[in-house]
């Protein structure tokens, strides 16, 4: 426990003496919330009109996209903070560590809750832009929303330490996680409804963790109990596998076990790892 926390305790000290880092981390997710939730939000409720009900024509879209946002934020920060594992090697960090009587399975566990405490973090704080948006959210969504975040942000750092462990350069692990970060959101849901998607397209929609992640996420802050099954459908909040609905509970269950698979996967690599 010692070596973990150690590990998670150093992620976070570099993550807040590192400014810029901290400051530009929040120029993509409200870029976002510009282009879609500011510019094209009339367009997207007048698109999503055409799909709803009778009086539905209330539909926010800037309270449905706020929540895919966050779960970008979640995705971004978690995969790129793995980056550090290759800085690490670089710098002879890593060696330190690998040849210390820390465990393999404790090296990915702390660097994992090193990436999801600084995503959940950024996360969080996305938070206080909600009066300045027109939405609102009640408090106790918001605050059961944020164990879900840490667990989310836990298996998508642990997918980015399984690229840190085998990429050896800064650049090449950008370019892999760029090329596989931009599908992973946009096929998501965090921006727009993903049914009614082509067969191919909505076979990559479901295997996608961040699919659950965002789905979860936008149950909990919409409050989809209180609107009409109608309108969640709409939404593309009924996601359905095999012809059954996925409930939450399976959702959750499937992002703590993808975590679980994949720390595992991180930590057979740094044994096989020459740092």
């Amino acid at each position: 426990m010692e070596g973990i926390f150690a590990i998670w305790q150093r992620d976070l000290t570099k993550f807040f003496r590192d400014r810029a880092r901290l400051i530009g981390s929040f120029s993509m997710p409200i870029l976002f919330l510009l282009i879609f939730g500011g510019g094209m939000s009339g367009s997207m409720e007048t698109m999503m009109a055409g799909n709803m009900p009778e009086g539905a024509e209330g539909f926010n879209y800037v309270e449905f996209v706020f929540p895919g946002i966050v779960a970008m934020t979640l995705l971004m920060t978690s995969i790129f903070s793995a980056m550090s594992v290759i800085e690490d090697k670089d710098f002879g960090y890593m060696k330190e560590i690998l040849v210390s009587p820390i465990s393999r399975v404790s090296i990915a566990i702390g660097k994992m809750l090193g990436a999801a405490t600084i995503a959940t973090i950024q996360g969080v704080l996305l938070f206080f832009l909600i009066p300045f948006l027109g939405i609102s959210y009640s408090i106790t969504a918001l605050v059961q929303v944020i164990p879900f975040m840490f667990l989310l942000g836990c298996a998508l750092s642990g997918l980015g330490l399984l690229f840190a462990s085998v990429i050896r350069s800064t650049q090449g692990f950008q370019l892999t996680v760029q090329i596989l970060v931009m599908p992973m959101i946009f096929l998501s849901g965090a921006l727009f409804p993903v049914s009614n998607m082509p067969a191919w397209m909505d076979v990559i929609v479901k295997i996608n963790p961040v699919t659950y992640g965002v789905d979860v996420m936008k149950k909990l802050m919409i409050e989809v109990d209180n609107i009409p099954a109608a309108v969640s459908e709409a939404m593309g909040l009924n996601i359905t596998v095999l012809g059954q609905e996925v409930t939450m509970f399976a959702e959750v269950l499937f992002i703590a076990g993808f975590a679980a698979v994949l720390v595992l996967f991180a930590t057979f690599s740094f044994q096989r790892a020459n740092a």
